[in-house]
């Protein structure tokens, strides 16, 4: 029997990078230890691709960091060369938050209704089954000292209402949520990204979810 497959659409977090003291220094946890990875390992009656680049916003190209970070003109290319998909997991708005970009919370979460209208007006278009899609809310982040919290200054207000605004974009679409601030915290060394033992957290949570749909 082929195996269903599971698309994660994210981010560094998605990525599975590490936690870092200081913007030049971006390393990977190893995909035994990344929260895909472990799910990988513990559902092997899928196969679950990684689709997770740091940097990567929902709908903005990056003036710094280059266009290619934008999730919108990605994620056509992306559905074309996956398909056919069964699951799309989709995590994004962190990047979002920097203070380059000012929206606010409300303008993330329309930017997300964005991605998911295109997800489903592609398959519409190619005549092809829609992907069951998994809306995942970021966590708060934190501002502290790191090298990050200057690039989200005033982001982690802001961070803290997105769970409102993309509870409602998922009862819209009528998706699957999980809100992953109810399970993983970001690391107090960047106030970002999530240490080694909340990737194993969120891993077993988002099995759950999988087994559940």
């Amino acid at each position: 029997m082929q195996k269903k497959t599971i698309l994660f659409y994210g981010d560094s977090n998605t990525h599975g990078t590490k936690p870092m003291s200081s913007f030049d220094k971006s390393e990977r946890f190893t995909s035994g230890e990344r929260w895909i990875g472990i799910l990988q390992n513990n559902l092997k009656q899928y196969h679950i691709i990684e689709e997770g680049l740091p940097g990567r916003t929902t709908v903005h190209d990056d003036p710094i960091e280059g266009k290619h970070k934008n999730g919108l003109t990605y994620l056509r290319p992306c559905l074309e060369s996956h398909t056919p998909i069964d699951i799309f997991v989709l995590m994004l708005g962190t990047n979002d938050l920097k203070t380059r970009f000012s929206v606010t919370a409300a303008d993330i979460s329309y930017s997300i209704n964005q991605l998911i209208s295109e997800i489903k007006t592609y398959h519409l278009k190619s005549n092809r089954n829609c992907p069951k899609i998994i809306l995942l809310c970021p966590p708060p982040i934190k501002e502290n000292r790191s090298d990050l919290s200057n690039i989200f200054a005033g982001g982690e207000e802001k961070s803290k209402s997105l769970h409102h605004f993309y509870q409602k974009i998922a009862q819209k679409h009528d998706l699957t949520y999980l809100d992953i601030g109810s399970v993983v915290t970001v690391s107090e060394i960047d106030g970002i990204h999530y240490d080694l033992d909340e990737q194993v957290k969120l891993a077993h949570s988002i099995q759950k979810l999988i087994e559940n749909l």
